[in-house]
């Protein structure tokens, strides 16, 4: 694919598991390990609100390391928020740079304004003929 520009639409995830932010750890949990998921995006609450995201590594060090009891925890106590988002259009070269400098290993991207798709370094290396 040399010469030829990477979008990061071009390899993005298209299936986006969400929840609500209101959902409890356990709740989180599940719908991760049913679709056997890394993370989930956390929905808006309206259109002037961010977008968050939950990951496994976000269960881990506030629910399971500390001992709390999942189904007391709400995801918008352990989420990040706001999330960087990685434009659809963007060269995939500067998204996993982007990715790189900021430490975060997955990203939605979004086009005029709504998530279509999420990338993830290492679905980047294991999925897609990019390098």
């Amino acid at each position: 694919m040399s010469g030829q520009i990477i979008r990061a639409r071009d390899v993005m995830q298209k299936e986006i598991l969400s929840i609500d932010g209101m959902a409890s750890a356990k709740d989180a949990a599940a719908k991760m390990r049913s679709s056997r998921a890394f993370e989930l995006l956390v929905a808006k609450r309206n259109d002037d609100d961010a977008w968050g995201i939950v990951t496994i590594m976000d269960l881990v060090k506030s629910v399971i390391v500390p001992g709390r009891d999942a189904e007391s925890v709400f995801v918008y106590e352990i989420m990040t928020k706001p999330v960087i988002t990685v434009p659809a259009q963007m060269d995939i070269r500067y998204a996993i740079r982007l990715m790189q400098r900021i430490g975060i290993r997955r990203a939605p991207v979004e086009d005029k304004g709504e998530i279509v798709g999420m990338i993830t370094l290492s679905s980047l290396v294991l999925n897609h003929e990019i390098l």
